[in-house]
């Protein structure tokens, strides 16, 4: 389980980085106008969303001696990499062509880690047949994958975005970025590798297949089947959401974080201590209340509870119900309610994965 989870840094440090950082990046650094680099961002995702089923059909098909899974995962390792570095290190361009470099860099970076993690998400399901077994193993998944992204948060509001002498904000400054690009592309191209590694020898006790050669007329009917299945067509809808919620928030963390609560340099290191603390709660909470109620009973508890909290620091704020930007007890305040709100989230997430991998 260790080595299976562990593939999972590549994704939060790409999910991470790019709902806090890469926005503020072409933003405040660069100087393109937010809404046209939220557009390219948001075309690159909405490509994503047909790049992921054509891997996953791709990767069904796959014969080899290594499976239908590893190969994938292997080859993904240099291409994240690669597209990593270029993505935080653009050349000097014009206004327009920064905007399609922002948009194919994205792209490349999404599809390489969508080569991995598809091929490795179907392999979950391969592992165990073991209905509570599926949550242990997504549980090891998102412990790495959020202590991945936290532990690339910590670095580089420490370390490679700090700010140096004479600076105000590093996270504003140009210079501390390739020196975070190439932190990030060796995680993650050295979590996937020793991931695909670590479960290189189960591959031989994985179902095999038989490869049926269909038309593509019969791909899209059994697509369409499977969004009628009432049980994945709620498990997306409520992942929808709720991976709205949380994208809209970590775009605007950077910003809420500096200009609304006015944190001091140091507090951005303990939020992402704190934000590790509730995954880590949430690896034992998630799997404990299952078992007592169900999956889809503690998915949705936890998911309703998620957003509440998500939400309190603004509508109590607007109700004068909240301390202001410089009060001491706003910091204590607002990590509180993250770990709470990040213990609940995760467990929704992690419990709906558990359950896509039972459908």
């Amino acid at each position: 389980m260790l080595a299976y989870g562990s593939g999972a840094i590549a994704y939060g440090v790409k999910d991470l980085c790019f709902s806090t950082f890469l926005l503020l990046f072409y933003n405040q650094v660069i100087g393109l106008p937010a809404a046209q680099v939220g557009f390219a961002i948001m075309c690159a995702l909405l490509l994503d969303a047909f790049i992921d089923p054509a891997i996953g059909f791709l990767s069904d098909k796959t014969q080899s001696r290594w499976g239908r899974r590893h190969p994938w995962m292997y080859a993904s390792a240099l291409p994240i990499a690669l597209g990593w570095l270029l993505l935080w290190n653009p050349p000097a361009l014009s206004e327009g062509a920064m905007l399609g470099w922002v948009f194919a860099t994205a792209v490349i970076v999404r599809t390489a880690v969508s080569a991995y993690e598809v091929p490795s998400q179907a392999l979950s399901a391969e592992l165990s047949a073991d209905y509570d077994e599926r949550t242990r193993i997504m549980a090891y998944r998102y412990l790495f994958g959020w202590g991945g992204g936290m532990g690339m948060m910590i670095l580089a509001y420490g370390w490679f975005l700090a700010a140096g002498p004479g600076q105000m904000n590093g996270q504003l400054e140009r210079t501390g970025y390739p020196g975070f690009a190439i932190g990030g592309a060796v995680a993650m191209a050295a979590a996937i590798l020793i991931s695909a590694w670590g479960t290189h020898r189960e591959i031989a006790r994985l179902p095999r297949q038989e490869v049926v050669h269909q038309s593509v007329g019969h791909n899209f009917r059994e697509l369409i089947e499977t969004v009628r299945n009432r049980a994945f067509a709620t498990l997306m809808a409520a992942g929808l959401c709720y991976y709205s919620a949380q994208g809209i928030s970590f775009a605007l963390s950077n910003y809420l974080y500096a200009h609304v609560w006015l944190f001091p340099t140091g507090a951005y290191q303990l939020l992402a201590l704190v934000l590790f603390a509730g995954v880590t709660l949430a690896f034992f909470l998630a799997p404990a209340v299952a078992r007592r109620t169900g999956k889809p009973i503690a998915a949705m508890g936890f998911m309703i509870l998620a957003g509440l909290l998500l939400t309190a620091p603004y509508w109590l704020r607007l109700a004068g119900l909240f301390p202001d930007p410089g009060n001491p007890a706003i910091l204590p305040l607002l990590f509180f309610i993250s770990l709470l709100n990040v213990t609940c989230g995760v467990s929704s997430t992690m419990l709906g994965a558990s359950m896509m991998a039972d459908v």
